[in-house]
């Protein structure tokens, strides 16, 4: 792809016009914008991006519910609950993830704070391996999964190997990671580049993209991801998923 002056000026400014703090009102990252301690925000902000398709005010409802399950302060509830005070998440539902899903998550995410030094440690130790966000995935799932769960569970976390576009876990780490003074994402974790983030491709992004000549693939999967990924690096190479801003607004808003 050929380096176009006119599409750049394009996303940098639908990038401009998306990446404000009025973005924050109709889009899940909302439900961890509520805490201001950096586990709480990791958690909330997992457990959102894990249920985050559908229709967006269902799953941001769903999303603060859960919140609220957990006394709206998840990681002392992880930490200062044992499994037999979860009764009650085995009712939680949203679409395809159930309680039993619902549970599984908690005791796997109480054992990467317990074990593992917590969320950042297990991406960061991931990354590490190849300095790409392949391993970061590849290894977040080996350590979520380590802990005993029913086959059904393993669906709700992405398999890149299995060419998924992992849309979840590259929106919840464009919020981690993700720094600038726009006010959207957290900018939390500082020990994986912005240069290394994927784009999270979804319905909206990958017909954007097409329409745009930024994404031949047909398919939203993960060889779909590393094309785009990499046709957008080349607007700006430190900072490509800004540009998410600019694919999901032209495609969900306009």
């Amino acid at each position: 792809m050929n380096y176009d002056t006119e599409l750049y000026e394009l996303l940098e400014e639908k990038a401009r016009q998306y990446n404000q703090p009025s973005f924050i009102e109709t889009d899940p990252i909302q439900v961890p914008k509520q805490f201001s301690g950096k586990e709480n925000i990791e958690i909330g902000g997992f457990l959102a991006a894990t249920i985050a398709w559908g229709q967006r005010p269902t799953i941001i409802r769903n999303a603060f519910h859960l919140m609220r399950m957990m006394d709206n302060n998840p990681h002392e509830f992880l930490m200062n609950t044992s499994e037999d005070d979860w009764g009650d998440f085995l009712e939680f539902k949203h679409r395809t993830f159930n309680g039993t899903d619902c549970l599984f998550f908690l005791r796997s995410l109480k054992n990467i704070y317990q074990r593992h030094g917590g969320l950042e440690a297990v991406f960061t130790v991931g990354y590490r391996k190849e300095q790409r966000m392949e391993s970061a995935l590849r290894y977040f799932r080996q350590v979520f999964f380590e802990v005993a769960h029913e086959t059904r569970s393993q669906k709700h976390v992405s398999n890149i190997d299995k060419g998924a576009s992992a849309k979840r876990l590259n929106m919840y780490l464009r919020w981690m990671v993700r720094n600038d003074d726009c006010g959207v994402d957290f900018g939390l974790w500082n020990h994986i580049p912005m240069s290394a983030l994927l784009l999270p491709l979804d319905i909206h992004t990958g017909r954007q993209a097409r329409q745009l000549g930024l994404l031949s693939r047909k398919q939203d999967d993960w060889s779909a991801v590393l094309e785009l990924t990499e046709n957008l690096r080349q607007f700006d190479p430190l900072d490509p998923v800004k540009y998410d801003f600019a694919l999901f607004g032209m495609g969900a808003f306009e």
